[in-house]
């Protein structure tokens, strides 16, 4: 039998869809994280006389999301993390099927990225007087996941 992970160890990327070559931005600070894998799913009822008084259905759409939330991330320069800023100020703004995007995420013990085309809906950001900013995003899935081996040497 296997061994739980650790939920801090998943990484997530998304791709920089205005950078000239392909650039994957990780999104920094998380402290949580959450996939469901029902969302938006659509089913059929497929019940007839002939169920016996039974549910049936088959599954006409499956639906994905994943939510990231985390802590809103400036460097000691200034400069935001490059992930939350790629979702704030560029991939938050696009329209129609410009709002497409790619998201990628895996825990560093594997050597396989999960893939998805999504959309993203930027998170509330929230503090209290003795808090911290919260930032987050719902990256909604678009079509069927892919996958990608880990390249660069590194699984971390």
């Amino acid at each position: 039998m296997g061994r739980p992970i650790d939920a801090r160890g998943w990484i997530f990327e998304v791709r920089d869809e205005v950078a000239t070559t392909e650039t994957w931005l990780r999104i920094g600070n998380l402290n949580s994280w959450s996939r469901n894998e029902s969302e938006s799913e659509e089913s059929a009822d497929t019940t007839t006389f002939d169920s016996v008084g039974y549910y049936e259905q088959d599954i006409m759409q499956r639906g994905a999301t994943i939510e990231v939330e985390g802590l809103y991330s400036q460097v000691t320069t200034g400069t935001p993390d490059t992930g939350q800023a790629y979702i704030d100020n560029e991939w938050a703004f696009r329209l129609g099927a410009d709002s497409r995007g790619r998201v990628r995420w895996r825990h560093i013990t594997q050597k396989v990225w999960i893939l998805w085309d999504a959309t993203v809906t930027p998170g509330e950001q929230s503090g209290g007087h003795n808090d911290k900013t919260s930032w987050g995003a719902k990256f909604t899935r678009c079509g069927k996941p892919g996958t990608a081996p880990v390249t660069g040497g590194t699984t971390t």
